[in-house]
């Protein structure tokens, strides 16, 4: 295990589940990832003894043959390394640094990665942590939206790795405000206002000085809040004008802004944003990228909390798959104790039907890893 580092406060909330897995100084573990944390008193014990483990992804070099590994397709255990690589790569770019397309490229190469083998358990990664994610975690959200939704939607797959890049960098300017936007519950300053207009062109600036030159990449950042029907900025851009990599990058802002919890409005439920995202086939996008979006999360996206035709409650693990599913693993039975292991159900089997999306206050604990199959001899199913 490489060197652990102290948790900083305010890394960690109440009601939200564990980004990584908690270790003392000894490097004992205390909690695994997807514990959530209930009380004050929890928060301050952690921030008293918890350690975590900061990993850096690095993508394979041409030459390299790397062999797969669990953590190669588990999206939860690379979590804590895509938002260090990430935070490390803003953080080259705002210094000018030569790194800073390395590290972008990197990243990119390994959501890349987790979208194509485990779509399934990226789809969840964001749905479970959606509750109150910081910008750096919308950040990762909006590029493994992009890798689905450009697939789906047919886009040239020479391309996606640049729309990943831009996904990844387009609110680069934005992210030393971004958090404190999300918690004002008052009516916008001019000066707020502004730095949201400008932060594509701030963007796209920084990344030049970092040394980057990608026209395609500059050109999808630059776009990514026009409209196809003109009512977008910076420039009124409209129909076969805007690119559809940067309405793809819109699209999957939207959509996480839709479920995310801010201080002046409530998170939508998934029913709500699916409802409203079939709406913006009307002339806000092509319509196929709407079409796109509802097509890759389904009725009922993995990470989702149900309650089943039989009081059982669980979480989506699995869309459905040949006429079978979505499938679900229970973690409360009928009265609402807590599972010791989980409980496949097929969602599409009589009796385990799903009755309603579940909206706890607070979300329920659970490991991720082992609840979508990583930490048992049966590989992962997406």
């Amino acid at each position: 295990m490489s060197d652990l580092v102290r948790i900083a406060p305010g890394a960690l909330i109440i009601g939200r589940p564990l980004p990584w897995d908690v270790y003392d100084a000894d490097g004992h573990i205390l909690l695994c990832q997807g514990y959530v944390i209930q009380t004050d008193s929890q928060l301050e014990q952690l921030f008293e003894r918890g350690h975590f483990e900061p990993r850096v992804i690095e993508a394979p070099q041409e030459d390299t043959e790397v062999p797969g590994s669990d953590t190669e397709s588990n999206p939860f255990a690379s979590y804590p390394g895509y938002l260090h690589t990430l935070e490390q790569a803003l953080a080259a770019i705002a210094d000018s640094k030569p790194e800073a397309r390395k590290h972008l490229q990197d990243l990119a190469y390994a959501l890349e990665q987790a979208c194509i083998k485990a779509p399934d358990s990226a789809l969840a990664l964001i749905h479970l942590y959606s509750v109150g994610p910081t910008i750096h975690e919308q950040i990762i959200f909006y590029a493994i939206l992009c890798q689905l939704i450009a697939r789906q939607f047919g886009l040239d797959e020479q391309r996606i790795p640049i729309l990943t890049e831009a996904a990844l960098s387009a609110n680069l300017a934005l992210v030393p405000v971004a958090d404190k936007l999300n918690a004002f519950n008052k009516i916008l300053s001019t000066e707020q206002r502004s730095v949201i207009r400008k932060h594509p062109q701030r963007s796209i600036s920084a990344l030049k000085a970092a040394g980057i030159d990608n026209d395609l990449l500059f050109t999808i950042i630059a776009q990514h809040h026009e409209q196809a029907d003109g009512g977008g900025y910076p420039d009124g851009l409209s129909g076969a004008d805007i690119r559809p990599e940067s309405e793809i990058l819109a699209m999957a802002e939207r959509y996480i802004a839709m479920i995310t919890k801010r201080a002046y409005r409530k998170r939508m439920n998934v029913t709500a944003a699916r409802k409203l995202i079939s709406s913006l086939a009307d002339g806000t996008y092509r319509p196929a990228i709407p079409k796109a979006l509802l097509h890759v999360l389904g009725e009922y996206p993995p990470g989702t909390l149900v309650r089943l035709e039989n009081n059982e409650v669980g979480v989506i693990t699995r869309r459905p798959l040949r006429a079978r599913g979505p499938f679900v693993q229970a973690v409360f039975d009928p009265s609402a104790n807590s599972y010791d292991t989980p409980r496949e159900r097929d969602t599409s089997v009589q009796g385990f039907n799903i009755l309603a999306i579940e909206e706890p206050d607070v979300m329920p604990s659970m490991d991720f890893s082992q609840m979508w199959g990583y930490n048992s001899e049966t590989p992962p199913r997406n």
